[in-house]
């Protein structure tokens, strides 16, 4: 799938709604996994891939950059969107998170 550019956050989210990835995951430090927010989900790193990434800057407020990944599972058969702060304001996150992350990043 080729993904767009987006120029906001929500427009990307909505967008990307669209296209089937409903799933609104998060990053649980204690845990070293993404949860969905809605049932008990829980995704290791193996478990998941992350089939895109995007960058937000804001131009008023720093705290208000983001990074949003675009998720998906077929061990889980499910899609969806991790929402996360960048730089200085970004969650504390395991190492093996990182990793993943950092490896889907530096293939872009």
């Amino acid at each position: 799938m080729k993904f767009q550019d987006y120029a906001t956050l929500s427009e990307a989210m909505n967008s990307l709604i669209q296209l089937g990835y409903t799933t609104d995951f998060s990053l649980v430090t204690e845990k070293d996994c993404l949860k969905c927010n809605k049932t008990s989900l829980h995704l290791s790193p193996d478990e998941f891939e992350i089939e895109h990434w995007y960058h937000f800057d804001s131009m008023s407020d720093p705290a208000d950059d983001t990074v949003l990944y675009v998720i998906s599972s077929k061990k889980r058969d499910v899609k969806g969107l991790v929402v996360n702060a960048y730089g200085t304001y970004a969650d504390s996150i395991s190492s093996s998170i990182i990793d993943k992350l950092k490896t889907h990043i530096n293939k872009k």
